[in-house]
């Protein structure tokens, strides 16, 4: 596939990065040392301009591209450069919007405008915060099946019940169904199967229905309510997204930001929040606004390492007992505190905004009804979990699972049904026609549910 990608910032780059591979990828953007850094480290064109000229455009032959994607700083210029592309010709057209006046006229940007896409990575993320505070025992939690079926990150605790247990004992231990579909050990990424032994440490992924997953954690004595009450720090476009979505959830929530002027607008715009002007990183103020009866802590602010100490201090000040949740962008950082498990949950905006561009693309790619509809990158990026729909031209629908044969490095993670029911696979169940299936799986270049089995 022929892919344009304007804006060669974080964005920009690590598409790129995944696209690439696969992909005759050019890149363009005004500042000519990104665009040199980008050629000399990726296999792809370089055109230095402004994305939205018609000039630029046809330089980098934009006109017999499948897909141009705008990642700019600027809203308007993505906008544009995307109305640009489809004048040339571009069938497929993806544009990163953050202003919240634009996400409003969405409806009328994708049908008057041509957009095939538009995505606001503030609010994609606050929306991935918002699911875990809702279930704070997760480090992370994807849904599928229009939330029937969850995918639940979780690091196994020492001296727990799941220290030391065979997968394959799991049910007669815990009498839950929940399936194991990936661990993450020591740097290692493994699809386990029945034999395999969980340790201490292990960053496992599980799927279950979410009622499935309360009683699990809850057997485990590790589960957490969902929160009710929220300290958010930074006054940013994330904190307005989040706090509007937890405030809906009818949650009590505090916003600290240290700038003034920030702090009106957005206690304007959010009437229901109480507004502070102070320092997150106040250990007094922070204990004035109660952080020890907090349920949620969030470090939502521009810099990385701002909202790792903020966080490690909440997390100290509040004995553990309240659910830490920073947004680091910063690959190296990122993987830093995840790795050393020094805070709950971590966010990147990039990550997200990068997730749901590539959902795009992999659906794209096929044109059977069997395309994917949902995509989520775990175990640093190593693991993909897909969701397809099982359709009339799939051969192997209603043949046990155990007789098929199924590729290495892949798991079906669970089955949700026409009528609702959640399915975790055995050997002896089936897919059926309409069915949606999750599997999990390490070929990153997974499009069709009929790739699933060995050639």
């Amino acid at each position: 596939m022929k892919i344009a990608i304007v804006g060669a910032g974080k964005v920009g780059t690590a598409l790129t990065r995944h696209l690439s591979a696969d992909n005759k990828v050019t890149v363009i953007d005004q500042n000519a040392h990104l665009v040199d850094n980008i050629i000399n480290v990726y296999d792809v064109m370089g055109v230095c301009g402004n994305g939205a000229s018609y000039d630029v455009q046809k330089e980098a032959d934009v006109q017999h591209t499948d897909l141009l994607i705008a990642t700019t700083s600027s809203d308007e210029i993505n906008i544009l450069t995307c109305l640009v592309a489809k004048k040339l010709g571009v069938r497929h057209t993806i544009a990163r919007v953050r202003n919240p006046e634009y996400g409003r006229q969405l409806r009328f940007m994708r049908g008057e405008l041509g957009l095939s896409m538009s995505i606001n990575p503030e609010q994609a993320t606050a929306r991935e915060i918002a699911r875990v505070l809702r279930f704070p025992t997760a480090m992370k939690l994807e849904s599928f099946s229009k939330g029937r079926l969850e995918l639940v990150e979780y690091r196994v605790a020492e001296r727990t019940a799941l220290d030391g247990t065979r997968l394959s004992e799991l049910y007669r231990n815990f009498k839950v169904r929940v399936l194991i579909c990936a661990v993450a050990r020591q740097g290692e990424t493994i699809i386990p199967s029945g034999d395999f032994t969980l340790r201490a440490g292990d960053k496992i992924y599980l799927t279950a229905a979410p009622r499935e997953l309360e009683k699990f954690f809850r057997q485990l004595g590790v589960f957490r309510a969902k929160a009710s009450s929220v300290i958010i720090v930074g006054a940013s476009k994330i904190c307005y997204y989040l706090a509007s979505e937890l405030l809906d959830m009818g949650m009590s929530v505090k916003i600290i930001d240290q700038d003034e002027r920030r702090c009106v607008a957005i206690s304007e715009k959010l009437p229901r929040a109480l507004v502070i002007v102070g320092d997150g990183t106040d250990s007094e103020l922070l204990s004035e606004e109660g952080i020890g009866q907090t349920d949620a802590f969030v470090a939502i602010t521009g810099l990385d390492e701002a909202n790792i100490l903020m966080s490690l201090n909440a997390a100290r000040m509040s004995g553990d007992c309240c659910k830490v949740v920073a947004k680091i962008n910063r690959k190296a950082l990122l993987e830093l505190v995840s790795d050393e498990s020094l805070i709950d949950s971590v966010v990147s905006t990039g990550s997200v905004t990068v997730e749901l561009i590539l959902q795009y693309i992999r659906a794209m790619k096929n044109a059977s009804a069997s395309k994917v509809k949902t995509l989520h990158r775990i175990v640093d990026e190593k693991v993909e979990a897909l969701e397809f729909t099982v359709t009339a031209d799939i051969p192997f629908a209603g043949i046990p699972l155990r007789e098929l044969n199924l590729k290495r490095g892949l798991l079906l993670a669970g089955i949700v049904r026409q009528n609702g029911q959640i399915v975790i696979p055995s050997g002896e169940d089936a897919l059926h026609l309409h069915d949606d299936v999750i599997v999990v799986t390490t070929d990153t270049q997974l499009d069709d549910l009929r790739d699933i089995l060995q050639e």
